[in-house]
């Protein structure tokens, strides 16, 4: 099954079931632009075969950047730098989402313009910042009239994703950014509409995903999630059976049609794995994960009807010909370290 054409429900035709998983790789050039190279990276998995791809995290406006080095998607001039990419894989018959990013309190003054990140709190996530080596800065709780121009970064920059040429987009509201920032109970200890209650905590996220639902359509928009998180880690949401209980309904009911569960670099069975099996019953529509599976672990979760498309990502990244060495049977080559610093 994996290998195979499939006709994916609201996505359409696919050469397979195979997905590039977002991958954060830093190598935008100057004004934040996608450049030629970035276009060949993309391109060259795109032709060796995978069926869908998604960009990295492309940050939605400068107030909600964290990283060194990453696109940006807020200007005509970022949206159209990403047209070589988006050429170079459709001409490969192959679709490309772009992911909307955007940190909220992971992040630093030196990335936010001097401007205070902003947060479901005005608590600092703990830590240091590996970007600049200095400790989280501390974020500003954002007001409750203050929700609706978020959401409306976030429109604008898929209407400029769409203008780039891509075929659609993922919403990143996984791994402690801003949206999970709102879900997660540890973090959010607002006591308005957007706090306390599970319907509350959901609120935001909710509104985000129908407003550019709105705008694109349910064929255009999928959304990443991470209950269970992360980097070799098992980190429940505290009340992860209410949540899925009352997001995945809601989910369905706002439109959405297209759910990727995440677990960056965590075992899939212990994270991302066992949550699909909680929300599979509750979640008729298409499912895509994976991340660390076997060709023949994918088959089984593909086979089983927990999964509609696999994702991989460190090892597409170390294996641009992905695709032909689960044909062929061949080894995979390791992911290195070395490998984060090139673009190949």
């Amino acid at each position: 099954m994996l290998l195979e054409p499939y006709d994916a429900p609201w996505l359409g035709p696919l050469k397979n079931r195979v997905v590039m998983s977002a991958m954060t790789r830093g190598f935008a050039g100057p004004s934040r632009v996608a450049t030629d190279a970035m276009a060949a990276y993309y391109g060259r998995r795109a032709e060796e075969g995978v069926g869908l791809l998604l960009s990295e995290g492309v940050i939605v406006h400068p107030s909600g950047d964290g990283y060194n080095g990453v696109p940006h998607i807020e200007t005509t001039a970022q949206a159209r730098s990403w047209r070589p990419a988006t050429a170079r894989t459709r001409a490969a018959g192959s679709r490309f989402f772009c992911q909307l990013w955007h940190c909220g309190r992971i992040s630093h003054e030196d990335y936010t313009g001097g401007a205070a990140p902003v947060s479901s709190t005005d608590r600092p996530a703990e830590g240091v910042n590996r970007q600049n080596g200095k400790p989280f800065g501390r974020p500003r709780a954002l007001r409750a009239d203050e929700m609706p121009a978020v959401r409306e970064l976030f429109v604008r920059a898929a209407a400029n994703a769409l203008e780039a040429g891509f075929d659609g987009v993922e919403l990143h509201l996984g791994h402690g950014y801003l949206a999970d920032q709102f879900f997660d109970a540890r973090i959010n200890d607002r006591t308005d509409r957007y706090g306390g209650s599970v319907e509350n905590r959901c609120r935001f996220g909710l509104e985000l995903i129908a407003a550019v639902l709105e705008r694109l359509g349910p064929e255009r928009v999928l959304v990443r999630v991470s209950p269970s998180r992360f980097m070799d880690a098992v980190y429940d949401w505290p009340d992860l059976e209410a949540m899925l209980a009352y997001l995945m309904p809601a989910l369905d009911a706002a439109g959405l049609r297209l759910l990727d569960v995440s677990c960056a670099r965590a075992d899939y069975d212990e994270t991302s794995g066992r949550v699909i099996r909680m929300l599979r019953p509750r979640w008729p529509h298409l499912i895509m994960g994976g991340a660390s599976l076997t060709a023949e672990q994918a088959e089984r979760e593909l086979g089983e009807g927990r999964l509609d498309l696999v994702t991989w990502g460190r090892a597409i990244l170390a294996n641009p010909d992905f695709v032909a060495r689960l044909k062929s049977g061949r080894a995979l080559v390791p992911m290195t370290p070395d490998l984060l610093t090139r673009l190949d």
